[in-house]
């Protein structure tokens, strides 16, 4: 038996010990009582002044141990029963083997449950392996030629790969807990399974997807590196089998998890009839402060203790009519150059576990939707890769990124005078009027977002900070259609998965995504003819 205790409040001075005899006493058990105490979740309360550690924490009383009234009285003192995952196999025949399109946290967690539960999958990712997509990007990065299968939307691990590695997620699922445990095992620092708002960094992440695709392979899962889907082959309107760059390949559950960013994979998808519809999305700038500064605003007095980590924000308001927020927070962290096509300026942040560089960078995006680029299925996909090709064009060729300060955005000069950052898109920065970048009512918006998230967190628009541009891929432009049992609403044996299907947003989110399709495809067929 577990019983969680919530709301225990000590200074930043404070050890866990403190918390967990807290818990204890705030529960009514005697110390004696308790077999093991864990802490459960860690975040900080920085509304106060000064800011305060908020604790939960596990306890795990003795067998004989009677319950004190305290347990169950109110909402801080419960017992709670975890969730099991669970995996039922069906007794349908597959009809041929599954074939998971992507390898990123979407793609990856279905091929793993599936591979655990003797379906034997092979997983199909565009890109290579981590290292080397690794060498591609820092090649990229260094002033050398895009790879368009091989940067940081596309190859092992997917977009996520190169972030923070954040896993805090607003879904309430318990296959969350399912994904934490895969990951502490391929080795993620272990307050993942704590803290509030868990990250594992782009360093350490890199070896965790590793490890992750090693367990794989080891329960029978194969990886085919350098491997895309290009067609479907249909059998009375179902899957029977896939077109790849290495062949065609029986298949009888194609799980897709191609990412936000596959263009060509929706194009194909739409060329062989597969229901889809478009989606709304959001798009924008990075802004990057230095994070001392962050820290500043959100601790006050309290900045640089040793207890509290580096501040993160996820700010939100509405302005011309529009939801403007931040988006993928990445404290000291850089920003990064994330381009996969041709002729087009793409930006986004990482950071490493650490979080220890000088700057901190976020999205800062205002909604964008049918009203702003038309009602076409494509639409949106156009609309981002017009901006990646403006900001091409403003940058000056060569994948140098548009910027400009606060400053100059809200009084529209296309000036970097006066930057307190230096900024770390790493193919460098042009001056620019990022303004003019975007449609005057998206522009409008994010002037006001900007000015109005300034008053929310102090130093947010403080005229020295810097933004660059743009952030075009924040969520897919297309939903794949899929009904409840989570299979093709149109093309049976497709089962389209995670954020490129437009299902998911973030690490945890995708990982989930990627669970529950695997535990719909085991609950209809038994993993026999995979098998063989």
């Amino acid at each position: 038996m577990m019983v969680l205790v919530h709301g225990l409040r000590l200074p930043l001075g404070a050890v866990p010990e403190e918390a967990l005899a807290q818990a204890v006493h705030k529960a009514g058990f005697a110390p004696a009582d308790i077999e093991d105490a864990r802490l459960h979740k860690v975040s900080v309360d920085a509304r106060r002044s000064p800011p305060q550690l908020v604790y939960s924490v596990a306890l795990f009383p003795a067998e004989d141990v009677r319950l004190p009234r305290q347990v169950g009285a109110g909402p801080d003192v419960q017992v709670a029963a975890p969730q099991p995952f669970e995996m039922s196999c069906g007794t349908k025949l597959l009809p041929g083997p599954v074939v998971v399109c992507g390898l990123g946290p979407a793609g990856l967690f279905a091929a793993l449950q599936l591979a655990a539960a003797g379906y034997a999958p092979t997983v199909l990712e565009r890109g290579p392996d981590i290292d080397t997509r690794r060498a591609a990007v820092a090649a990229f990065e260094a002033g050398g030629a895009l790879c368009e299968n091989a940067n940081i939307q596309f190859g092992e691990g997917g977009a996520g790969t190169f972030s923070d590695g954040k896993l805090a997620t607003r879904i309430k699922d318990a296959r969350c807990a399912r994904v934490t445990q895969w990951l502490l095992k391929a080795g993620a620092p272990p307050d993942i399974a704590w803290q509030a708002r868990p990250h594992i960094g782009t360093d350490l992440l890199r070896d965790v997807f590793v490890n992750l695709r090693r367990q794989l392979q080891a329960l029978g899962g194969q990886v085919l590196f350098g491997t895309q889907l290009q067609g479907l082959c249909l059998q009375n309107g179902a899957v029977h089998a896939v077109d790849t760059t290495a062949g065609r390949l029986a298949c009888g559950a194609l799980v897709l998890a191609s990412g936000h960013s596959a263009r060509d994979t929706f194009a194909m998808l739409h060329t062989a009839g597969v229901a889809m519809q478009p989606k709304a999305f959001a798009v924008g700038v990075r802004i990057e402060h230095l994070q001392r500064e962050i820290d500043r605003g959100l601790y006050h007095e309290a900045a640089g203790h040793a207890a509290l980590p580096p501040g993160e924000y996820r700010l939100a308001t509405r302005a011309a009519g529009r939801g403007v927020y931040t988006f993928c927070m990445c404290p000291g962290g850089s920003v990064v150059a994330a381009a996969s096509e041709e002729g087009g300026v793409v930006t986004n942040g990482m950071s490493p576990h650490a979080r220890s560089g000088e700057n901190a960078n976020a999205a800062l995006v205002a909604a964008v939707d049918e009203k702003d680029y038309g009602p076409g299925l494509f639409d949106g996909m156009h609309f981002q890769r017009a901006l990646e090709v403006a900001a091409y064009k403003a940058g000056g060729g060569a994948y140098t990124a548009p910027a400009q300060t606060v400053a100059g955005f809200l009084q529209g000069q296309a000036t970097l005078a006066g930057a307190a950052v230096q900024p770390s898109y790493p193919r460098g920065v042009r001056a620019a009027a990022l303004n003019a970048l975007f449609p005057a009512g998206i522009a409008t918006a994010l002037q006001g977002g900007l000015a109005a998230l300034g008053k929310k967190l102090p130093g947010f628009a403080a005229p020295g900070a810097v933004l660059t541009g743009v952030e075009s891929r924040t969520s897919s432009p297309v939903r794949v259609l899929r009904g409840d049992g989570l299979e093709s609403m149109s093309t049976p044996g497709l089962w389209p998965c995670g954020e490129g299907a437009g299902y998911a947003g973030g690490i945890m989110s995708a990982a989930v995504d990627g669970l529950r399709v695997a535990q719909a495809i085991a609950g209809r067929y038994a993993p026999s003819v995979a098998c063989e």
